[in-house]
């Protein structure tokens, strides 16, 4: 089967089981948001259906390390490098609970996006600092009322795989809240799947890797730097690891 065909039959079924996926999700949140105020239960749904994009890809060989640094009952700012739309599907094999902070346009993607409005995901419209202050106090209002918040922090993704610039609202609310940083790194997405094209690229090892939590201090811009310098190094860490196994096979 060719790239292409495979491709459109793997989005298709992305279409189809979501079709099918969401009416469950409708359920759930009404059945369980009496008693189940963060929809902790809809969101460990969410991450099935997430989770369920890589799970049947045989194409993918993923690989989620550090789990076990996430306590459960600690609120933390999670922050990852982004590198492609599969960094969303792989996140959710975390299985633990958050609130995904992302572009107000993906709430309006049929079924998806639909969903993410019933998780109460919170949105950001870029370029707009009305927008920006808003997805500040909803995700504080998150972590205050106990829900970890979701964020990629270089805000889109990158072309190249390249690990750019950090934007300093994760590390303001972490700051404010006294939320615990949690890095989170990963890498192979941008080979699986490029940021500008929908063919998927053969078959590709992807890296999961959980970090130690860190403290805020008092400096976001520091903190920022700070966090950045550990993803980059950690990067660099399983990008020679996975040269080296290549060389040896």
């Amino acid at each position: 089967m060719s790239a292409r065909l495979f491709s459109l039959c793997y989005w298709l079924f992305i279409l189809l089981s979501s079709a099918l996926l969401f009416p469950v999700a409708c359920i759930l949140r009404f059945a369980t948001s009496p008693f189940d105020r963060r929809l902790v239960i809809l969101h460990r749904f969410s991450c099935f259906w997430g989770s369920l994009y890589s799970w049947c890809n045989p194409l993918w060989h993923v690989r989620i390390e550090g789990r076990e640094r996430i306590e459960g009952k600690t609120v933390y700012v999670m922050v990852s490098n982004h590198q492609s739309l599969a960094d969303i599907m792989i996140m959710f094999r975390l299985m633990r609970h958050f609130k995904w902070v992302s572009k107000s346009e993906n709430f309006r993607i049929p079924f998806i996006g639909w969903n993410m409005t019933l998780n109460r995901y919170i949105r950001i419209e870029r370029g707009k600092l009305k927008g920006n202050l808003r997805m500040m106090r909803d995700a504080e209002t998150a972590l205050r009322s106990g829900s970890s918040v979701m964020i990629f922090p270089e805000g889109t993704r990158s072309a190249d795989g390249r690990l750019g610039a950090f934007s300093r609202g994760a590390f303001e609310l972490a700051v404010k809240t006294s939320a615990p940083v949690l890095p989170v790194v990963i890498d192979g997405t941008a080979l699986a799947l490029p940021k500008r094209g929908w063919v998927l690229q053969g078959s590709q090892n992807i890296c999961l890797r959980v970090l130690p939590p860190v403290r805020p201090h008092s400096d976001a811009a520091h903190l920022a730097e700070d966090v950045r310098e550990m993803i980059a190094r950690e990067l660099e860490k399983m990008r020679t690891s996975e040269r080296e196994d290549a060389q040896t096979q």
